[in-house]
């Protein structure tokens, strides 16, 4: 979608509408926006700042945004890459920890074909903001949250999951499997089941 910086002079009650209009853009893709970051970051003040400066894009380029059904497309993907803005920033934990595996980023490993269970993951997405669930994905280590948010609730394939992250596939699909596992016994010491996330 190709948007410009021009923005058109407008008269008072013009700016006014416009400012009505998108008070009620913002309202309509919030959730979804914010949801994205805090799901990356795994933290909430940082998701609202990401959101913050989302919107604040948004609204510099909504003449074009206000009528375009590939708005939500555009928002999800700025706050997708605002995040992973704020997550290079403060990476020397992960790297740190991603080099302590080793064996695990070496990029001619063979592809792992895991048989794991992805119900509970599955399960989560039909009701993604859920509040128990939201708080179960932020204790997850950020190596294995983004890849596994990504994958599931971006529907970000595994070969673009190691391109962006800059690490093996293997090690993608490491990770994904030991964070539905960490997932599932999240959600199990606190009681809840598979069963009822389809609640």
């Amino acid at each position: 979608m190709h948007l410009s910086d021009d923005t058109p002079v407008q008269t008072p009650t013009q700016a006014g509408d416009r400012h009505a209009e998108f008070t009620k853009f913002m309202r309509t893709y919030q959730n979804m926006v914010y949801s994205t970051a805090a799901r990356l970051s795994g933290n909430d003040a940082q998701a609202e700042d990401i959101a913050q400066e989302v919107f604040l894009r948004a609204h510099k380029r909504f003449d074009e945004l206000r009528d375009n059904p590939r708005a939500a497309g555009w928002l999800k993907t700025v706050a997708t890459n605002l995040t992973f803005t704020h997550l290079t920033r403060y990476r020397k934990r992960w790297v740190f920890f991603s080099q302590l595996q080793g064996a695990e980023d070496s990029d001619d490993e063979p592809a792992i074909d895991f048989a794991a269970e992805e119900s509970v993951v599955e399960n989560v997405r039909e009701d993604e903001r859920h509040e128990y669930v939201e708080a179960a994905l932020r204790e997850l280590p950020e190596h294995q949250r983004v890849p596994l948010v990504l994958y599931h609730f971006e529907e970000m394939p595994y070969e673009d999951i190691a391109q962006r992250l800059k690490v093996s596939l293997a090690k993608v699909k490491t990770d994904i499997h030991r964070a539905r596992a960490a997932l599932a016994a999240i959600l199990a010491r606190r009681g809840i089941t598979a069963e009822q996330l389809e609640a």
